[in-house]
């Protein structure tokens, strides 16, 4: 990319300091123009084309599979430098729920959904063949010191490109970046009654703040973030609600208990804003297991407030086309359930004859304690058919109409009961090399994972 290619009039807009000088109406114009006055002559340059038109029109290799994947934003993190190897060609479907750590006080002073996950995926995305695009990796990548002091002087140094992270990155990249972050400190400046904590923060989570409330669209935030951080266009990184609105996940257990928030059914931190510690040991057993995940507001159309979003569009386009549809490894019920509860993806997946894996997590967590593989698949089933949610939207399909293929971790510690699976229609269960992770026990060995979903896809489209 070319210096200057935004034009003198960004570089003018930019000329503020914070926080006493800062200027909200220039951040505003700076993020305008950062965004109109792209170029074709620049190598990088940020087009607002439609996402959705982009995402089909993509120019792709025919002879790469295209993959669905549904996760979470960390599980399958691991495995995404090695998928870029199968193919590019892989939508990444995440919720929009989390409630945790930096995320959370992003929606508690500003609203709006939570992009901690998507983040985290575009991250992992992102391109790294050059010395300025990994600079910017970096850069979006960072998170602040846990002190709160700290980390707010060293959100300053960054919001008004003062920091050490900048170097590296050119002069387009850089105004492009800050007149967002500037736009989301704007925003929570105009909150005054609300004191923003920016310990543990992280400024790709910021940029994406500001760049969602700045366009009023989670998906051209999406789409501005990929672009700025080089991800292929076949590449797609889809929430799985398309929404400028907050989402709170809840559960049911089956002793009845009601649990409120993505965070309290996982990982409950009573309000620090440490790095989760996912660790099994590292919290408290649930007093029973959990029946099912729904989502709640605080006018829903029940006793529970129980609300039925819409499933994103491009979402349930994409399963119709994909050659394979993946459960990926990661929390159960608050990272792959809250994509399958929704309208129309149960109707879709069943429909398709493609592959459909589950990758079978290699221990236990809260969620999921004293599951065996089998349990797994009956709380997907329960989720894609909606079996305990508004009878008026219940399915009835079978497992094997969801899943009918199994990767399972070498020396994992869920029990693979492969008769009760047969049971449930499942009978091509394939064990796959492992590695062991302290913090977490065995998990796949990205390569051998790969390896395996590249010999099932190829046995499933040759019997095409």
């Amino acid at each position: 990319m070319a210096d200057g290619c935004l034009g003198p009039a960004a570089c003018k807009v930019l000329q503020f300091s914070l926080p006493l000088r800062f200027n909200p109406t220039a951040a505003s114009a700076a993020a305008a123009i950062a965004i109109a006055s792209s170029s074709s002559t620049c190598s990088r340059s940020i087009s607002m084309t439609s996402p959705r038109s982009t995402a089909l029109h993509a120019s792709v290799n025919p002879s790469q599979p295209s993959l669905l994947v549904f996760s979470g934003g960390t599980a399958f993190n691991g495995v995404v430098e090695d998928l870029k190897k199968l193919t590019t060609r892989v939508a990444h479907v995440l919720p929009v729920s989390d409630d945790g750590g930096s995320t959370a006080e992003i929606v508690r002073v500003l609203g709006g959904p939570a992009v901690g996950d998507i983040r985290s995926r575009c991250l992992r995305l992102s391109d790294e063949s050059t010395s300025e695009a990994l600079a910017v990796r970096t850069l979006l990548g960072h998170r602040l010191p846990l002190d709160a002091l700290l980390a707010k002087s060293e959100w300053y140094r960054i919001v008004e490109g003062e920091h050490p992270l900048w170097k590296g990155v050119s002069r387009p990249y850089r105004e492009t970046i800050r007149a967002f972050l500037a736009y989301f400190q704007n925003q929570i400046l105009r909150r005054s009654s609300e004191s923003f904590c920016f310990s543990n923060g992280s400024i790709g989570n910021f940029f994406f703040a500001g760049a969602r409330i700045f366009f009023q669209s989670l998906d051209a935030a999406i789409f501005l973030f990929s672009r700025v951080s080089g991800i292929p266009t076949e590449s797609l990184v889809l929430p799985v609600i398309s929404t400028n609105d907050r989402l709170t996940l809840g559960c049911e257990l089956w002793d009845g208990t009601i649990i409120r928030g993505q965070n309290e059914i996982s990982h409950p931190t009573k309000g620090s804003m440490e790095p989760i510690n996912k660790e099994c040991s590292s919290v408290q057993a649930l007093p029973s297991r959990i029946k099912r995940v729904f989502y709640m507001s605080s006018e829903g159309k029940n006793l529970l407030h129980e609300v039925f979003p819409t499933a994103n569009p491009t979402v349930l386009e994409q399963l119709s086309e994909v050659d394979c549809i993946v459960y990926a490894m990661g929390s159960l019920f608050t990272s792959i359930c809250p994509s399958l509860v929704l309208l129309g993806i149960g109707e879709i997946i069943s429909s398709r004859s493609c592959l459909k894996v589950l990758l079978l997590n290699g221990s236990h967590d809260r969620e999921t304690s004293g599951f065996s593989a089998s349990c797994f698949v009956t709380a997907i089933t329960d989720a894609l058919n909606r079996t305990y949610g508004d009878s008026n939207n219940c399915l009835n399909n079978l497992p094997s109409d969801y899943i009918n293929a199994l990767l399972v971790p070498r020396d994992g510690q869920i029990p693979v009961d492969v008769q009760n699976l047969a049971a449930q229609g499942i009978f091509h269960v394939i064990t796959v090399d492992s590695i062991y992770d302290p913090k977490v026990g065995p998990t796949f060995d990205s390569k051998s994972l790969i390896k395996a979903l590249t010999d099932l896809i190829g046995e499933y489209m040759s019997m095409l």
